[in-house]
């Protein structure tokens, strides 16, 4: 599985993470977007189960929150906007910036949300959470309306359209992260899905494939390349790209992982869920990880024995 290793710049946060890496590029500057309409705030409450071993919440989590804005915006706006919600919508992507750990807190993280962009049958939403006045993570989810009653993909209504956009905001969008293609020889979890892990669609909410492509991550870096459970390392960067929806069933399915590129470091995986008997793929992601010290000659070899293939 030899092959090239592109090389990353380092990724840190907080003390660990001075820099936010996308592509290949540094982005150290806050995004800008203009003010001329006023984002939606929604004050979303943490749980003490969100924090992870770290004693931080956990960047699964984080998808829980945006969703929970998301829902409560649409809610919270015109009639036609409820229809939107309640016909179906599903989420086809995600990208997620963590800019600094958040310490649980009976303060809730305040979630600034804007539509970022309008089509005729999607639609993307931006969002900007703040733990107190400081900004904790920034996001794009990109939706599309879809009919629960036909099972068919569906375009905007003009009143739909019109609802939107009067929370339009256009800004600048997140640099994507590359996509790597994950062979079936890689890294392969088993992923039993749970009854509880299904949205009120009857599929598995967007959510939980955060969860899913965290079990195998953590399973690989632990069982694979001998990282120990002590060491501390931090998701900075996570992007999600949703290909069909996701069913409960009795057998399994399964995550491929694999090393995208290594950086000073940082490193990025990519991951897949899939189906195993059939090769029907789900779902791809990308997750770039930062460590507290530079990886070591034994950690960079074993990393670029699991590199990826990428796409020419």
């Amino acid at each position: 599985m030899a092959a090239p290793m592109p090389r990353a710049a380092p990724v840190t946060i907080a003390t660990l993470m001075q820099e936010t890496v996308c592509d290949g590029e540094k982005a150290a500057r806050i995004l800008t977007r203009s003010r001329t309409v006023s984002p939606y705030t929604h004050g979303c409450p943490m749980r003490w189960g969100d924090m992870d071993v770290q004693g931080h919440i956990n960047n699964a989590a984080y998808l829980d929150y945006l969703q929970e804005a998301r829902v409560a915006f649409l809610l919270s706006g015109s009639s036609a906007l409820h229809q939107l919600l309640d016909s179906g919508v599903l989420v086809v992507s995600h990208q997620l910036e963590y800019l600094k750990p958040v310490a649980f807190s009976e303060r809730p993280l305040m979630i600034k949300l804007w539509v970022d962009a309008i089509g005729g049958s999607r639609f993307s939403i931006g969002y900007e959470v703040f733990d107190g006045d400081e900004l904790a993570a920034r996001a794009r989810t990109a939706v599309v309306p879809f009919d629960l009653a036909s099972n068919v993909l569906r375009r905007l209504t003009a009143e739909e359209r019109d609802a939107l956009g009067q929370a339009l905001e256009p800004a600048e969008p997140l640099r994507p992260l590359p996509k790597a293609l994950v062979p079936a020889d890689v890294h392969r979890y088993r992923l039993d899905v749970r009854w509880s892990d299904l949205d009120s669609y009857g599929h598995v909410n967007n959510v939980k494939y955060y969860d899913y492509v965290q079990e195998a991550r953590i399973n690989f870096m632990t069982n694979t390349i001998g990282w120990e459970p002590g060491a501390v390392w931090v998701v900075v960067r996570q992007d999600i790209e949703y290909a069909k929806p996701l069913d409960f069933r009795i057998d399994p399915y399964e995550v491929g992982t694999v090393v995208a590129a290594v950086g000073n470091r940082s490193f990025t995986l990519a991951a897949e869920i899939r189906d195993p008997t059939i090769a029907t793929v789900f779902a791809t992601a990308r997750t770039v990880v930062v460590g507290e010290s530079p990886l070591s000659a034994d950690q960079r070899s074993v990393l670029e024995r699991w590199a990826a293939a990428w796409p020419s």
